[in-house]
C-alpha cells in the first residue's frame, strides 16, 4: 500500500495522483479490456509503482485472477480474429464492453485502496471512464475496417492492444498524464459523432 501524507496538502495530492492511476487504468481498460488489468497486477506482485496487498482488491495481483484474464483474452482475440466487427455490437465487443466496466471499476477502487483512500468514487467512476474508452475506441476501430481491406483492418487490434498497454503505464507511472488520455478519448467520440451526423445529413440531402 502507498504511503498516505502527512497533511491535508499532502493527502489531496495523494488523492489526486491516485484518481488519475485509477481514471487511467480504466480508460485503458475499455479501450482493450484485458491486457491493462493483466499489467497492472503483473506490476501489482512486484510491487513495482502499484501494489494491491492489504487491501480488499489484492486478488487483482493474485495468479488465478491473473490466469482468468489471460484466458479471456485469448478467446476475446478468437472471436476478433474469426468475426471481425464493423460495428459497436457483435460477441467480441459485447464481451468486451462487460469485461471493461465491471475491470475498470475494480481497477478504479483497487488504486484508490492502494492509497488509503475511499473506493466508493473508483466503483463510481471507474465504469463510466471504461464506457467511455470503450465507446471512443471500439467506434474509431468499426470506422476504420470500414476504410480498409481486411489485412490491414487486422492490425488495428495490435495497435489498440499497443496503445492501451501504454496508457496503462502512463497511469501507473504518470497519472497527471492519463487525465490527457480521458480527454482524448472525449475529442475522438465527439470527432466520431461528427462525422456521423455529416454522413447522415449528406444521405438526406442527396434525397
Amino acid at each position: 500500500m502507498r504511503p498516505q501524507g502527512t497533511g491535508p496538502r499532502d493527502d489531496a495530492m495523494s488523492l489526486f495522483l491516485d484518481i488519475g492511476t485509477g481514471a487511467g487504468l480504466a480508460g485503458a481498460t475499455g479501450a482493450r479490456p484485458f491486457l491493462p488489468p493483466l499489467l497492472t497486477g503483473a506490476l501489482a506482485r512486484g510491487d513495482v509503482a502499484i501494489d494491491f496487498d492489504g487491501t480488499d482488491w489484492s486478488f487483482l495481483e493474485s495468479p488465478g485472477f491473473l490466469f482468468a484474464l489471460l484466458g479471456l483474452a485469448l478467446i476475446l482475440y478468437g472471436l476478433e480474429r474469426t468475426r471481425p466487427a464493423d460495428g459497436l455490437l457483435s460477441p467480441g465487443t459485447t464481451l468486451g464492453l462487460a469485461a471493461a466496466v465491471v475491470l475498470g471499476g475494480m481497477l478504479f477502487a483497487g488504486s484508490l485502496a492502494d492509497g488509503g483512500h475511499p473506493v466508493w468514487i473508483g466503483l463510481v467512476a471507474g465504469p463510466l471512464c471504461a464506457a467511455l474508452g470503450w465507446v471512443a475506441v471500439n467506434g474509431l476501430l468499426a470506422r476504420a475496417r470500414r476504410r480498409l481491406d481486411q489485412g490491414a483492418g487486422s492490425l488495428l487490434a495490435v495497435y489498440a492492444d499497443a496503445a492501451a498497454l501504454l496508457l496503462a503505464a502512463v497511469a501507473i507511472f504518470l497519472p497527471p498524464v492519463a487525465f490527457l488520455a480521458l480527454g482524448g478519448f472525449a475529442v475522438l467520440l465527439a470527432g466520431g459523432r461528427r462525422r456521423e451526423d455529416e454522413k447522415y445529413a449528406g444521405l438526406r440531402i442527396l434525397r
